[in-house]
């Protein structure tokens, strides 16, 4: 059985049980007689489950399902590995934008008006903060212009990436990164993606889009 591979007696408790996001989790002095297992074997395979993000722990509500999500998974394991080599973030960059121009046509055409004019106004917030006295980087704006851009998407794995990827760019100090000539190129791309989407122009939009994410190669010269 699949479940047999999780290698958790928690994880398999929970799977067998059937337990949905919310559900609550009887406590571990319970969780102890039903599975036979010590209190900090099973305090150490919560905390695994935590980790995961297959449930939640609060002090009142104590230990609650949460839905099935792919970046805390990866999570961990990508701070960890860029906490050794930070060169790697250029692998997991190389990851995110193929999966990013695979994507890029299914995504966008999940779009709505509302969510492209949205698309928009985070242009104009960039441009403003670029061009305002004095400058600011429009770090959260590039993110959620990326990520919004994806997330009508079903698949929590490719958002699980593109998450991560986004958690590598903070964790390499990229976020803080001030050539300010580069950045305003950037933001043309992205004015110009957006404009082509707003005009139903998806071809004119992913041929922009997979030109802009070469940019980053120059960034790193």
């Amino acid at each position: 059985m699949l479940e047999s591979r999780l290698n958790s007696e928690f994880l398999i408790y929970l799977t067998t049980n059937n337990y949905q996001p919310g559900d609550r989790v009887p406590p571990l002095t319970t969780l102890k007689k039903e599975l036979g297992l010590s209190i900090s074997k099973l305090r150490e395979q919560l905390e695994a489950a935590r980790m995961l993000g297959v449930v939640e722990v609060k002090p009142r509500s104590g230990i609650r399902c949460a839905n099935y999500e792919f970046f805390p998974a990866i999570k961990h394991s990508l701070l960890f590995g860029l906490a050794l080599d930070n060169s790697l973030f250029t692998q997991f960059g190389e990851l995110r934008n193929h999966i990013e121009i695979s994507f890029f046509s299914e995504a966008v055409q999940k779009l709505t008006r509302s969510d492209l004019l949205e698309l928009d106004s985070l242009v104009l917030s960039a441009q403003e903060k670029l061009n305002g006295t004095p400058i600011r980087i429009p770090h959260n704006e590039h993110k959620d212009l990326h990520l919004n851009i994806f997330k009508k998407l079903e698949n929590t794995f490719v958002l699980g990436l593109l998450e991560g990827y986004w958690e590598a760019y903070e964790a390499v100090d990229l976020n803080v990164y001030t050539d300010i000539q580069y950045l305003h190129k950037v933001w043309d791309y992205h004015k110009l993606i957006i404009q082509n989407l707003i005009n139903n122009n998806i071809e004119g939009a992913l041929d922009t889009f997979i030109e802009h994410t070469k940019l980053i190669d120059t960034r790193n010269q």
